[in-house]
């Protein structure tokens, strides 16, 4: 008898997403099967087993369509830290995505800049900065997070890397739009 289920059984596959021995090859499964095991990923979502919620979670940063950003942002407000973390990573990271399906600020910025200066989890907060850090150019109240931020959250490297995204960081620096791009776009 095989330790993994049928190559279809995407159901399965999320299930063992709960073994810490087995949960690598059942992402990378899941992932790499695409959009036909997106039902069964986002069961995984509502698991009560945080592995599975965490490992989901993961799953949808490469799988996310338009329908599942809300749940992305819905898992910002898991009560594991774990799940929180890579639900920020999945909303803030383009890199991953097999696809064009980006969040929209309107439906993202606000709860991840509640993440960012409120998550009990100094870790969180930090994979926060990034989600926020989208729409520092575009958004004035992701510059006044992400100032507030630097200046006064209790951890130092928190504060560390809100200053990099915020006005005169070095990641914010090397993102701004150039000149000839705010021009044009004034225009």
């Amino acid at each position: 008898m095989s330790a993994f289920p049928d190559h279809d059984d995407h159901d399965g596959w999320v299930r063992l997403l709960a073994d810490p021995i087995r949960a690598q090859r059942a992402f990378w499964h899941l992932v790499l099967t695409g959009p036909e095991a997106l039902d069964s990923v986002r069961r995984g979502l509502d698991s009560p087993i945080d592995d599975v919620r965490r490992w989901s979670t993961k799953a949808m940063d490469h799988l996310v369509d338009a329908d599942g950003l809300s749940t992305l942002v819905r898992m910002l407000e898991d009560p594991d830290p774990g799940v929180r973390l890579e639900a920020c990573h999945a909303l803030a990271c383009d890199r991953c995505k097999d696809n064009a399906c980006r969040p929209d600020a309107a439906a993202v910025l606000p709860r991840a800049i509640e993440v960012m200066l409120d998550d009990p989890g100094a870790h969180v907060r930090a994979y926060a900065i990034e989600l926020v850090g989208r729409w520092v150019h575009t958004h004035p109240e992701a510059e006044t997070a992400l100032i507030r931020c630097r200046d006064h959250d209790p951890s130092p490297a928190v504060r560390k890397k809100a200053g990099w995204y915020a006005p005169g960081g070095t990641i914010h620096r090397r993102t701004a739009p150039s000149r000839s791009r705010r021009a044009s776009a004034t225009r």
